[in-house]
């Protein structure tokens, strides 16, 4: 019995870790943000791409047909507008991993770029053999 309740104990606190890393609550706060994105790109699609294809080459992306005499539709031009969507909301993500690649990039080349200091046994080595160099 005693067994159970540490295991209980042990899967709780491995839980409270998990569920409070800063990578889950990152992911979370991603996730409410590409919800709330993903709503302004459906706007912008359907308020701005849409009419202007429409006027260009006469489109109309509320299209649907009738299926046989039953009723039924097809509604194509919704399926356009969700692939539409897909398409920018996907060159966005796109742009932005991008652009956090180069942030993330730019800090190691400056990292890299320091030189790392010799440790000091190695900076007298150094001048004991010059020395010595000079003597000969």
């Amino acid at each position: 019995m005693a067994d159970v309740k540490e295991k209980g104990k042990g899967f709780l606190a491995e839980f409270k870790e998990f569920a409070l890393k800063g990578n889950v609550m990152d992911m979370a706060v991603g996730v409410i943000i590409g919800g709330a994105f993903g709503n302004i790109v459906t706007a912008f699609t359907e308020d701005f791409i849409n009419p202007i294809i429409a006027c260009l080459g006469g489109a109309e992306f509320g299209g649907k047909t009738q299926i046989g005499s039953t009723g039924n539709y097809i509604e194509w031009g919704h399926f356009i507008t969700s692939v539409v969507n897909f398409l920018i909301m996907a060159f966005c993500i796109f742009l932005m991993v991008k652009a956090v690649n180069k942030i993330t990039s730019l800090g190691k080349k400056k990292e890299e770029e320091k030189p790392a200091e010799p440790p000091k046994e190695e900076v007298l080595l150094t001048e004991i053999r010059d020395l010595l160099k000079e003597k000969k």
